[in-house]
């Protein structure tokens, strides 16, 4: 089992946040969906009396995602699974600031692969110690990586100019480039996403190798995510709650069409 909590720190509110982080995966599910392959919504609904982080947060927003990504795995795990076998489940509770997400693969590996990812959003620069209340067993086997959006490197087929926050200044609000390597300590407002990633995957002789290729595709992933919710700062800034829950609706008609139709998009696996 491998512990590993991301550190992703923005110039927003905690408010602006959710918003953001809504609409940025709304539309990047579009970005990773063709040609078969890509995100398929079977729920998006209101939950309650579902006790997370302790019993801190009960209710939210709860989602059930089946990600179809046969391109988007390593190779060496593609000669090895049954054909049909390499749908991702994601079920997701959303009680913001606090979520929890849980992904697995039920028709293949079942209890054998289990990806657990916390995310925790708070107004600071990054620095709290402990904000997923982890027993001192669990945060000796914890990992802390900070991400910086700005200045951390992405390869070439990731970078985009326009989702470059070095380059992007926001017409709305003002905010960027993000310019300087101590951006962090002086950028306001500023907030912090928590997103600490156990991953567990039991297939003897591959379970390391495995694990951490996983682990090294979260950083991507959370890399190039916050990237663009950044540099789309234009385009989710002003929108309400609703406004979101009108563009996710849309967005689950748009999937089933693209998934049906066009050629496979968006990211391939990096193997290991």
């Amino acid at each position: 089992m491998l512990i590993k909590e991301y550190r992703v720190t923005l110039p927003l509110t905690v408010e602006e946040y959710q918003v953001a982080q809504l609409y940025s995966v709304a539309e990047a599910s579009k970005d990773n969906t063709g040609g078969g392959e890509g995100i398929e919504v079977l729920k998006n609904e209101p939950f309650t009396d579902y006790p997370l982080l302790g019993g801190k947060y009960k209710a939210g927003q709860y989602t059930y995602k089946i990600y179809h990504l046969a391109s988007k795995v390593p190779s060496f795990i593609r000669l090895m699974a049954p054909k049909g076998s390499l749908e991702i489940h994601e079920e997701a509770w959303n009680a913001y600031p606090y979520c929890k997400t849980v992904i697995t693969n039920p028709g293949y590996m079942k209890d054998n692969f289990v990806i657990c990812i916390e995310s925790m959003h708070i107004g600071d620069q990054g620095d709290q110690e402990n904000v997923h209340e982890l027993t001192p067993d669990k945060l000796k086997q914890r990992d802390v990586v900070h991400i910086d959006i700005a200045n951390d490197s992405v390869s070439s087929n990731d970078y985009k100019p326009d989702e470059d926050p070095s380059k992007f200044k926001s017409e709305k609000t003002g905010r960027g480039p993000l310019t300087s390597k101590q951006w962090k300590k002086e950028v306001q407002p500023v907030m912090t996403c928590y997103k600490l990633v156990t991953c567990e995957f039991k297939w003897f002789g591959l379970q390391n190798r495995v694990e951490s290729f996983i682990q090294k595709q979260e950083r991507r992933l959370f890399t190039n995510f916050h990237r663009q919710v950044f540099c789309w700062m234009d385009r989710w800034h002003g929108l309400t709650m609703a406004d979101i829950r009108a563009i996710e609706d849309k967005t689950k008609e748009d999937l089933e069409k693209l998934r049906k139709e066009g050629e496979v998009r968006g990211m391939k696996a990096d193997d290991a």
